[in-house]
Parts: C-alpha cells; structure tokens; sequence
C-alpha cells in the first residue's frame, strides 16, 4: 500500500486544482452547448456506447480507484476517515450498480467522447477526494453535513426513480414527471446530486469534497436549464410555476 500510495500522492494533490478549472470552463460551456446524452443526444458526436455501458463504465472509477486509494490513504482506519468513504461508496455503489441495472435498455446511447471526459474526470476526482480524508473530530458540520447528504441521495433516487417509472411497459417517448419533487422543479435528481456533495463537503472540510461540489453545480446547473427549457418546448401544457432546479426561484 505505501508504494501505491507514493505513486498515487501527485494526482491527489494536483486533482482538486484540475477539477476547479474543469468547473469553470464547463460551466459557462454548457449554457451553450448541452452535453450530447439522454434527451440531448444528437448527431455528429461520434460512436457510441449503450447507455449502460457508458454509465458502468464512466462510473467505475468513483467505486474501485476510490476504494484503492481509500485503503492507501495513511490516515484510513480512524473513525472520520472510514465514515466519510463510506458515505462516498453509498452514493456510487449505487450510481454504479443499482442505478445502471435498472436503465431501460432502449435507453440513448452515449458518445465515446461524453465517457472518455467523464472516465478521465471520475479518476482524478476519486483519487484527490479519497486521499484527502482526513481525521478530525466528530462535529457539527460533520453531523450537518451527513444529515443533508443522506437526504439528499434520498431525493436523487426517488427522483431517478419516478423517471424510470413514468412509462409503462412497452411505452417510449416522453411524459412530464408530476410525483415528488418534480412538483416544483424540472431537475430535482440535479438538486439531489449537488446537495448530496455539498454535504459531503460539509463533513469533509476538504479542498478535493469543496471542488467536486462546486464542479457538481457547474456541471448539472445548465443541464437543468436546458431541460426546463425542453420540456417547455416540448409540452405546451408544462407547469408555468415550476422552475428548473431551485423551487420557487429558478
């Protein structure tokens, strides 16, 4: 584990700064151009992956290198560290595993390029987040931000959830969601996933859990606008009160 852990360090250390800069460009990028997968699939983006492949695939670093670099991490095996991997195993054993397995298979599928970025993104994300944890005391952020994660994963399940289920067997095409949370926004499993990280960052008080939230945001933010927007374009009868990602507000 230790001579994992010395070739492993510089990634860790450098990986928090890339991802900063990656939430940056992709932020203002993707108010532009939205990320060809899902409803925003569209021609000339290359190859293609099934879309449970690409989610299994692109994913897979967020569980295993994780994992690897959790266990190398000198600090693993005090309380703070163990919990807080943990939680971060919860959330992607599920995006992994659970969340892949229920896709539809007609499910769009996904360029080569659109995987490649995340496969490249999830590796230095999991190798800084993993080897950044470390002890401190058990806490009122920590407690806070735990609280907020869980119940934010709660909301991105339920919501992927009632997606999956808004068609009956041997139906395609779209229907407008109308169950949970949906009530009040177009993207509530976006909400999810960022509150999720946010709270994450909370409890970590790391550089590495701050810049994966923040990256989140920049990331799902203009994912949300654009479907809002979609589903306005597509359904004249769409909820006038309900917003893109924040309730009542945008």
């Amino acid at each position: 584990m230790q001579s994992f852990w010395s070739f492993i360090e510089p990634l860790v250390l450098i990986a928090p700064k890339v991802v900063l800069a990656a939430g940056a460009i992709v932020f203002p990028l993707l108010f532009v151009i939205p990320a060809p997968y899902g409803r925003h699939t569209r021609k000339g983006w290359g190859p293609s992956l099934s879309a449970k492949v690409a989610w299994g695939v692109m994913e897979s670093p967020s569980v295993f290198l994780f994992a690897a670099v959790w266990l190398a991490n000198p600090h693993f095996g005090e309380p703070m560290v163990v919990a807080l991997g943990a939680l971060w195993l919860l959330h992607y054993g599920q995006r992994t595993f659970v969340f892949t397995s229920l896709m539809p298979k007609e499910g769009k599928p996904m360029p080569f390029v659109t995987v490649g970025m995340a496969l490249v993104f999830n590796v230095l994300n999991a190798s800084g987040n993993a080897g950044s944890l470390a002890s401190r005391p058990v806490d009122v952020p920590f407690v806070l931000g735990t609280l907020l994660f869980l119940f934010a994963m709660g909301l991105n399940v339920h919501s992927d959830h009632v997606l999956r289920t808004l068609r009956a067997p041997g139906e395609t095409g779209y229907k407008v969601p109308a169950r949970g949370a949906f009530r009040w926004v177009s993207a509530p499993n976006y909400l999810g996933e960022i509150l999720e990280w946010v709270g994450f960052a909370i409890a970590a008080q790391s550089l590495a859990a701050w810049a994966f939230a923040a990256f989140t945001f920049a990331n799902l933010a203009p994912r949300a606008r654009a479907n809002h927007r979609w589903y306005q374009q597509q359904f004249a009868d769409y909820p006038k009160a309900r917003r893109a990602l924040l309730p009542f507000l945008w």
